[in-house]
């Protein structure tokens, strides 16, 4: 169990663990869990952690086939500047490990964006708070389960 699955669990949210082997070699976390679970990229989402005004940390939840437009991520939380938080700062705020950060049960609760591409689907695959394990659920649960709100932020 993860605190991911965990929250899910408690909220009674309708969700379906997939787990697959890891290769600790792979460097390209969510190409891996795509091509092992047999999931479109574009229906598989990385979970970001942004800073925001070098002061605040958010959460960019993107799909793996694109990238997170960092320009529109600040024009969206009305920020001067934003860019890719450092690996610790990540780990102590989320509770989880690089690769496997899950946007749901973090330590700490962050302001999250959703890439609206998320809303194509009636289910996406996320992270599940471990690499070699991901939760398929809809992305209206996410957005509940996280308080996110949906833009284009990514290309």
């Amino acid at each position: 169990m993860t605190p991911a699955i965990n929250s899910l669990k408690k909220a009674k949210i309708e969700y379906q663990i997939h787990q697959y082997h890891h290769d600790t070699n792979s460097k390209a976390y969510g190409k891996e869990a795509a091509e092992k679970l047999n999931v479109s990229f574009s229906r598989l989402f990385k979970t970001l952690i942004i800073l925001v005004d070098d002061k605040d940390l958010c959460v960019a939840v993107v799909p793996v086939s694109k990238q997170l437009d960092l320009k529109v991520f600040a024009n969206v939380m009305k920020a001067k500047k934003t860019k890719m938080a450092d690996k610790k700062e990540v780990e102590r705020s989320t509770g989880y490990l690089l690769g496997g950060i899950s946007p749901l049960g973090q330590k700490k609760k962050l302001k999250t964006i959703i890439d609206n591409s998320a809303l194509k689907f009636d289910t996406i695959y996320v992270s599940a708070g471990r690499r070699g394990l991901q939760v398929e659920l809809s992305p209206k649960d996410l957005c509940s389960q996280t308080d996110a709100v949906y833009f284009e932020i990514s290309k």
